[in-house]
C-alpha cells in the first residue's frame, strides 16, 4: 500500500496527512458512512453570501512586493486575520445560525472549539440574541478562552484535545436541547466559509492559484468547490501542517470531517505538508515584510509557497485565515524563525576567567557588526576548570553569512565555539 500521509498527488490518486484512506478522483466515499453531500454546490454559497454579507467584512486582498520576489511569481494576500473576531471562521458560524428557527434559537447553540470557531460561535449568537456554550479543550490559549467569554458565551474546559471537547459537546446538546455547531463537517458552515473565493474572484479574476490550509477541511472544501464551479483552471491546493503538537494549533484536527472528505477529494488539486520551523519562518516573514499578524495555521500558505512552491503557478493567491496568537506563543515563533535565517546566532564560549577577557569577547564580536541580545557569564558550573568561565551569547545577525563570518573572526582570534 502507498504511503498514506504523503501529501503528494501520484497519477490520480491523492493522499491526505493524519488519515488513513486512499480515493481516486472520481471516488465518493469509499469507507465512509452517511450521505455524499451533493446538496452543497455553488448556489448554496452564494446563498450564503447573501445572508452574511452584512455581518462580516469584506477583507483586503492585498499584494507584496517583497514576498513576489522571493517567491517568483505575483503573490496577493486574503487577509482573513482582519476578520471580525480575528478569523474566517465568524463566515461559517453567521451562516448556520441565520438559519436556525425560532424554537430552536430559543434553545441555544453549543459548539467544541479550540478557539476561532467559538468565537465566531459566540458573536454570531450574541448578534442574534441567543445563548451560545463553548466547550474548549483545557489547553486551549487563555486569550480565545477569555475571548469567547467576552462574547456573552458559557466557556467550559473539557478533554485534552478537540475530540474530548467534542464529546462534551454532543453531551451538552443531548442533555440540554442546545442545536450543535460544528466546527468544519456542517453544510451551511462549509458554505459560510466559501464565500472567501468569491471574494478573491472578484477582487482578482487573474489568480491561477489559491493555497489555503486543511485541517478539518471547512474552509479549503467550501474554496475549493466555489472556484471549480466557477473557474476550474484555478488551481487549489490545501497545506496541512505536522502532526500534534504543532505552531498551527487550528489546523490540527485528526482528519476532515464525513462532509468535508470527499469535497476534498474532488475538488483540491493537492496538497502539500509544511515542517514547524517553516511555519515559523512564514510567521516572521508576515510580519516583517507586511506588518501582518498570523497565526500559525494562517501562515502555512506562505510556508507551502516559499519552501514547496516551484510547481505552482502564479499569480498566487495565500489564504491567511487568522490572526489570533498568544504574545507568549509569538515571541517563541519569532525566536524560532530568526535561528531558521540565521539571524539568530547562539554560541557558548569557554574563557579564561581573569579581568578583562569578557570585554575581549564582546569587543571582538562587536567588531563584526553583531549586536548581543543576551548573554550568561556562568563560572560556577561543574566540570569548568577554576581558571575558566563559560559565556553563552545569543547574537543578532544579517543572516546566515554573517554569522558564519563571526564565528571564523573569533576561531582566528583564539575563542574555541560550541
Amino acid at each position: 500500500m502507498p504511503n498514506t500521509l504523503s501529501t503528494e498527488r501520484t497519477g490520480s490518486r491523492l493522499y491526505f496527512p493524519m488519515k488513513l484512506f486512499i480515493v481516486t478522483k472520481n471516488d465518493s466515499m469509499l469507507s465512509q458512512k452517511g450521505p455524499h453531500p451533493m446538496s452543497i454546490g455553488l448556489t448554496a454559497i452564494k446563498r450564503a453570501y447573501k445572508t452574511i454579507r452584512s455581518s462580516i467584512d469584506a477583507t483586503p486582498l492585498v499584494s507584496s512586493r517583497s514576498l513576489s520576489l522571493q517567491a517568483g511569481m505575483p503573490v496577493f494576500l486574503k487577509l482573513e486575520n482582519l476578520q471580525k473576531t480575528g478569523s474566517f471562521k465568524v463566515r461559517g458560524a453567521f451562516n448556520r445560525i441565520a438559519q436556525l428557527t425560532t424554537a430552536q434559537r430559543r434553545s441555544g447553540v453549543v459548539t467544541a472549539s479550540a478557539g476561532n470557531h467559538a468565537q465566531g460561535v459566540a458573536l454570531a449568537a450574541r448578534t442574534h440574541g441567543m445563548s451560545a456554550t463553548i466547550v474548549m479543550p483545557e489547553g486551549a490559549s487563555i486569550a480565545k478562552q477569555e475571548a469567547s467569554g467576552s462574547y456573552g458565551a458559557r466557556v467550559i474546559l473539557h478533554g485534552r484535545d478537540f475530540d474530548a471537547a467534542m464529546e462534551k459537546a454532543r453531551e451538552i446538546e443531548r442533555t440540554e436541547g442546545r442545536v450543535l455547531i460544528h466546527a468544519f463537517d456542517d453544510e451551511a458552515v462549509i458554505a459560510g466559509q466559501g464565500t472567501i473565493a468569491l471574494e478573491i474572484l472578484k477582487d482578482r479574476p487573474d489568480v491561477r492559484t489559491i493555497l489555503v490550509p486543511v485541517g478539518g477541511g471547512g474552509i479549503a472544501s467550501g474554496i475549493a468547490l466555489a472556484i471549480k464551479k466557477v473557474k476550474p483552471s484555478i488551481q487549489v491546493v490545501g497545506v496541512t501542517a505536522p502532526a500534534r503538537p504543532t505552531l498551527a494549533d487550528g489546523i490540527a484536527v485528526k482528519s476532515p470531517g464525513r462532509i468535508t472528505r470527499p469535497l476534498l477529494e474532488r475538488y483540491l488539486d493537492r496538497t502539500i505538508r509544511v515542517a514547524e520551523d517553516e511555519i515559523a519562518e512564514a510567521v516572521l516573514l508576515l510580519i516583517e515584510h507586511k506588518r501582518i499578524i498570523s497565526e500559525g495555521a494562517g501562515a502555512v500558505p506562505l510556508a507551502a509557497l516559499l519552501n514547496h512552491g516551484r510547481r505552482l503557478r502564479g499569480p498566487v493567491c495565500l489564504v491567511i485565515t487568522g490572526g489570533n496568537i498568544d504574545v507568549t506563543l509569538l515571541e517563541r515563533i519569532i525566536d524560532r524563525g530568526l535561528v531558521r535565517t540565521g539571524r539568530l546566532l547562539r554560541l557558548s564560549v569557554v574563557l579564561p576567567d581573569r579581568p578583562g577577557a569578557l570585554a575581549k569577547l564582546t569587543s571582538a564580536i562587536g567588531q563584526m557588526g553583531a549586536n548581543i541580545l543576551h548573554i550568561v557569564h556562568d563560572r560556577l558550573s561543574s566540570g569548568l576548570p577554576l581558571t575558566q568561565s563559560r559565556v553563552d551569547l545569543s547574537l543578532e545577525t544579517r543572516g546566515e553569512e554573517h554569522g558564519r563570518k563571526i564565528m571564523n573572526h573569533l576561531k582566528r582570534n583564539g575563542y574555541p565555539l560550541r
